[in-house]
């Protein structure tokens, strides 16, 4: 051949080399490479450990759970390019000689041998599947194709990740991190040499190899990647002897199913993303999951429950539980109640304390009254319409009494404390047109167990309420709600209140432990609540019907208490849990008194009626209320002259020449007296006027008297008759509103001479007491004989 011939030949090679480069160029263009983009992607929820919580299947029902090489165990890397392209970091997507390898099998023999594809030519085929039934050269050349695009538009590494991201492995299952959760229970990341080797083998025959319905032919399988590691000397002989000694147990498929609605909130609150690492405990939330499903299985049907644990150092999520069961069309499981709104009941009680002791209204044991009162046209009533007379403002938010506390709220202020609580992170739902009003502190709000979380996890936190965390990631929103003296002391109030049966003195460390708890129930048993924190974490529970209807008989105590203290006591713990804690700066501990409020004066010891040791806040000893309506005798120190000779009242026009001498008493509370001792009312009583004296403004005080019933009556039902006993009766010497009170239970209202009329079952002694809204009363004893 001449120097022009060849000359000629390699300048027709070079363009066929171009032409064959532009008409690669021109195919990439039109054909590009099918990458995931994304769109319709399934995503993963993890627990803060990295345990899948729940799977979202992406747009054609595929489980996948985002997988890389930082997070595959190496081992699997090692066994999945070993096994299946050892050349793997060396080819251009195909391999040569495997292919003629295979082509000179399958010539000799009539089928296939072995293969040759590469692990980038099996990403292609993912990526760009041939026709159902189709296996023909045009594919396979397609394929080929497919991988040389596949390894100029990614690097290696890439190409890797979307294998251990799709890879077949039976059923829905792609990826090898969701395989190793379905069938092995654990992350990819910890993977043994004989998991590691199964893993690999099973997308070659995703449906022959299941571990869960053919272990047999899955440990065979398993075994023959084993034997290949030995050979190439990847893996010691030992490692695969105790490989092989590995039985194959696999789980059934069953994708992850726990914290759903926090899953479900996490993902609609970041779309897009494969993979949310929440704050959750994954053993903490299964067996509160199992706790709660076992716990209200006997309750009536379409009882649904939410519970929420919070760490107090963080104020993130431990566990989160939105409804008993996910997905129970009768319980309405797909409704979340722990972002719900719901009336909270009494459960903003202890930060109207907190915000009084702040505003220096009360101390500790601040003497407060419960007593039938009107605040307008409001008239309250306890849990139980019983009441309990005059009562320690700490008594009073332990027992839950409503009365003390809408008269508290009347003097902080409704709009202030609503603007209190919103600005420390409790959001607050009003009616449409509605405002702050003296109802809400007994429930007449919406309020979202969240939130409430986050403000009692105060009590434990100095103070300062905070938004939940449920990704670690989430910003922190910290405000300060209390005091950390206001905060301390409410803490002791409520840790101070036994547990529901709980017997003093009895050696049980789990009873020690310092749980500041609060239950609440809204109107017609609509909302059970209760509400607790420990030093460590702060725990909420409610309970009731997503639709709002109410539930008869079920209140906090009863029904979402146990399972707070179920869900407390199942808590880490330590020490320091039930170790009490120093009070902080501004908070002292002193004697007070009673009626007064006051600390004791030497002076005048008689007017000390009955001693208390009260934690006051920054000095503040504030008195006892003074009453909300002037007609009432108001409480505090009365002075006034009497006979130094007979000890009668003077006043200041007496005929006759008396040596007088100054005079005082501690007067309690109208509305108090009728709960006082017969004692502790004469202490507070004035003396008689002395007969030559006028009257004076003293000498107005009005009196009650029943008529209709005989004091220390006994009374019988007639003998012929099985109705109950009927009494008829009315109060004399006042026109105002009469409160009608039987064994301190308010049974009904009257208003001036109006007759009572009421039905009596009961057996046994009874008293029956009017009370009239200026202070007036009168109160008879009467038996009912059985």
């Amino acid at each position: 051949m001449t120097v022009r011939s060849r000359s000629r030949w390699w300048w027709r090679g070079l363009l066929a080399v171009e032409v064959l480069f532009v008409l690669a160029l021109l195919a990439d263009l039109a054909f590009p490479v099918p990458l995931p983009d994304g769109r319709g992607a399934g995503a993963i929820v993890l627990a803060r450990d990295g345990t899948p919580l729940r799977a979202f299947a992406d747009r054609d029902g595929v489980w996948r759970y985002p997988a890389s090489l930082d997070r595959v165990s190496p081992l699997y890397v090692q066994a999945l390019i070993g096994y299946e392209d050892r050349w793997f970091y060396k080819h251009p997507g195909i391999n040569p000689i495997a292919l003629a390898r295979a082509a000179g099998q399958w010539v000799r023999h009539g089928r296939v041998v072995s293969g040759g594809s590469t692990l980038t030519m099996q990403v292609a085929r993912i990526l760009d599947p041939p026709r159902p039934g189709r296996r023909s050269v045009f594919d396979k050349t397609r394929q080929m194709a497919r991988a040389l695009q596949l390894e100029v538009h990614l690097s290696k590494r890439e190409i890797l990740a979307l294998y251990l991201d799709r890879a077949p492995f039976g059923g829905t299952i792609e990826g090898v991190e969701a395989a190793s959760w379905a069938y092995l229970g654990k992350p990819a990341s910890r993977l043994s040499h004989a998991e590691a080797a199964l893993l690999v083998v099973l997308p070659q025959s995703p449906s022959r190899l299941r571990p869960d319905r053919e272990p047999e032919r899955a440990r065979v399988a398993r075994d023959k990647v084993l034997a290949r590691m030995a050979t190439q000397g990847l893996w010691s002989a030992d490692d695969v002897r105790e490989a092989r000694v590995e039985p194959v147990v696999a789980r059934a498929l069953e994708p992850p199913r726990h914290a759903q609605l926090l899953a479900q909130r996490l993902r609609d609150a970041s779309p897009g993303v494969a993979r949310i690492r929440s704050t959750i405990d994954n053993d903490l939330q299964r067996m509160l999951e199992e706790r709660v499903s076992a716990y209200f299985s006997d309750l009536p049907p379409r009882t649904s429950a939410a519970l929420l644990v919070v760490d107090n150092a963080t104020l993130e999520a431990r566990a989160y539980v939105g409804s008993v069961e996910f997905g129970d069309p009768q319980r309405l499981g797909h409704v979340d109640m722990v972002k719900a709104w719901r009336s909270p009941g009494s459960t903003l009680k202890p930060f109207l304390y907190g915000l009084a002791l702040d505003d220096g209204l009360i101390h500790s044991e601040s003497l407060l009254v419960d007593a039938p009162q009107s605040f307008g046209d409001y008239r309250p009533g306890n849990f139980d319409m019983a009441f309990n007379g005059p009562v320690a403002a700490s008594e009073a938010l332990r027992l839950s009494l409503n009365v003390p506390a809408v008269d508290l709220l009347d003097r902080v202020g409704p709009a202030r404390f609503a603007a209190r609580l919103e600005n420390a992170g409790i959001a607050l739902k009003w009616p449409q047109g509605g405002a702050p009003n003296l109802a809400m502190i007994l429930g007449g709000t919406g309020a979202r167990l969240e939130d409430l979380v986050g403000a009692y996890a105060a009590l434990n936190r100095d103070g300062i309420a905070g938004r939940v965390r449920y990704r670690a990631d989430a910003p922190r929103v910290d405000r300060r709600l209390l005091s950390p003296g206001a905060a301390w002391i409410v803490r002791e109030i409520l840790e101070a209140h036994a547990r529901p049966g709980s017997v003093a003195d009895t050696f049980d460390p789990r009873s020690r432990m310092r749980v500041a708890w609060k239950t609440g129930t809204s109107y017609g048993y609509r909302d059970a609540w209760a509400l607790g924190s420990t030093r460590r974490y702060t725990v909420g529970v409610w309970v009731g019907r997503p639709d709002g209807t109410p539930l008869p008989g079920q209140y906090g105590a009863m029904t979402a208490l146990p399972l707070l203290f179920e869900t407390i006591d199942s808590l880490p713990t330590a020490a320091v849990d039930s170790a009490p804690r120093p009070p902080p700066t501004g908070v002292e501990e002193i004697e007070v008194c009673w009626p007064l409020g006051l600390p004791p004066d030497p002076a005048t010891p008689e007017l000390c009626r009955k001693k208390r040791e009260a934690w006051t806040l920054d000095g503040n000893v504030p008195p006892t209320f003074a009453e909300r309506d002037a007609r009432l005798w108001n409480a505090g120190v009365e002075r006034f002259d009497v006979d130094a000779r007979t000890g009668q009242r003077l006043t200041a026009e007496c005929s006759a020449q008396h040596p007088r001498k100054p005079a005082e008493l501690a007067r309690w509370p109208a509305l108090a007296s009728p709960w006082l001792s017969d004692e502790t009312r004469a202490a507070a009583t004035l003396p008689a006027r002395a007969s030559d004296c006028e009257p004076d403004s003293r000498d107005a005080t009005q009196s009650l008297r029943i008529d209709g019933l005989v004091d220390r009556a006994t009374l019988a039902r007639p003998s012929n008759s099985s109705a109950p006993l009927r009494l008829s009766v009315r109060a004399l010497g006042s026109e105002a509103r009469i409160r009608w009170l039987i064994d301190g239970r308010m049974v009904g209202e009257t208003r001036g001479a109006a007759p009572f009329d009421f039905d009596f079952a009961e057996h046994g002694a009874h008293t029956l007491t009017a009370l009239a809204e200026t202070g007036a009363w009168s109160a008879i004893g009467f038996r009912v004989m059985e």
